[in-house]
C-alpha cells in the first residue's frame, strides 16, 4: 500500500492525505482499519475516535467495527463513553456478526466487575436468542464470579502483599452462586423441553451435568444424570422419496413423568368411581 510506503519514509502527512483520498473516492472497510491502525500506532486517539465514528457511519452493520470503538474508549479508561458505543451497538437493527458484539459487551461488564449490568445483558440476549451456548455462558459466569465479601477478602491481601498481583488460589465457589448456576440450568432445560428442542436439551444436559460433577454433591449429579437422554439411531424419508439416518434423543424421565401422570390420573378416577362417580348435593 503506498500509504505504508509514506510511513517508512516518515511523511505521515502524506500517509494519511492517501488513506483519507481513498476512503473518500471508495470506502471499504480494510481502508478504515488500516487507517486506524496507523493512527493507534501514532497515538493520536483524537483522530481515532473520528475514524472509528466515520466507520460506523459507512458500515453500522460491521460489529467489528462497533466492539474495536468500544474497546479503544475502554483502553484510554473511559467507561462511560465504552459502555455508551455498546448499546449504540446492541440497538442496529442489522449486525453481521451480533453474537461477537454481545460477546464483548459482556465481557467488558464482568471486566469491569459491574455483574448486576452482566445478568441484565444475559437477560436481554436471551430476548432475542435462546442458543444453549448463552445458557451456558450464562451458568458459568454464575460460578466465576466473586461474592462481595470474597471480593473484599482479596482486595485486603492484595494490600498486605504486594508483590502478588493476584491469587494464587482460586476462590472458594459459594453455595449462593452454585444455586444461581443451577437455576439458570433449570431454566434453559424447561425452555427446550417445552419447545421440544432435543438437540440443545442434550447440549445443556451435557454441561450442566459436568458442572454438578465439579461443584455438586452425588444427589445433585444423580438428579441430573436421570435426565440425560440415550441416543438412537432413525431413519426418515426425504422429499425425494430416499431415506437417511440421522441422531434422535430419548429421554426416559419424561417417559418416567408421564408414567406417573397416568398412574395419578388413573388414582383419581378410580378415587371418583368409588366416591360415586357424582358430586354430592349441598
Amino acid at each position: 500500500m503506498a500509504a505504508h510506503l509514506e510511513v517508512r519514509q516518515g511523511d505521515v502527512a502524506a500517509a494519511r492525505k492517501l488513506l483519507g483520498r481513498a476512503i473518500g473516492m471508495c470506502p471499504k472497510d480494510k481502508l478504515f482499519t488500516a487507517y486506524l491502525d496507523l493512527e493507534r500506532k501514532l497515538f493520536d486517539f483524537d483522530r481515532c475516535r473520528k475514524l472509528h465514528q466515520k466507520h460506523i457511519e459507512f458500515n453500522p452493520a460491521n460489529s467489528q467495527a462497533w466492539i474495536r470503538f468500544a474497546q479503544l474508549e475502554h483502553a484510554l479508561d473511559d467507561v462511560d463513553r465504552a459502555r455508551a458505543i455498546f448499546e449504540l451497538a446492541v440497538a442496529q437493527p442489522q449486525l453481521d456478526m451480533p453474537e461477537l458484539l454481545w460477546k464483548a459487551y459482556i465481557d467488558f461488564e464482568d471486566d469491569e466487575g459491574q455483574y448486576q449490568r452482566t445478568r441484565a445483558l444475559y437477560e436481554r440476549l436471551l430476548e432475542k436468542t435462546q442458543h444453549v451456548k448463552v445458557w451456558i455462558s450464562y451458568a458459568h459466569f454464575e460460578i466465576n464470579i466473586a461474592e462481595p465479601h470474597q471480593q473484599d477478602d482479596d482486595d485486603d491481601d492484595d494490600d498486605d502483599d504486594n508483590d502478588n498481583n493476584s491469587h494464587q488460589d482460586e476462590l472458594p465457589v459459594s453455595d449462593d452462586a452454585k444455586a444461581r448456576a443451577r437455576a439458570i440450568f433449570q431454566r434453559a432445560h424447561d425452555g427446550f423441553r417445552a419447545r421440544d428442542a432435543p438437540d440443545e436439551r442434550a447440549q445443556l444436559l451435557s454441561a450442566w451435568l459436568a458442572f454438578e460433577k465439579t461443584h455438586g454433591c452425588a444427589a445433585d449429579i444423580d438428579a441430573v444424570q436421570r435426565q440425560m437422554p440415550r441416543r438412537t439411531r432413525r431413519r426418515r424419508q426425504r422429499s425425494d422419496d430416499s431415506w437417511e439416518e440421522y441422531i434422535d434423543y430419548v429421554f426416559p424421565a419424561d417417559h418416567d413423568d408421564q408414567a406417573r401422570g397416568l398412574a395419578n390420573l388413573m388414582a383419581k378416577a378410580q378415587q371418583w368411581k368409588q366416591t360415586g362417580g357424582g358430586l354430592s348435593a349441598s
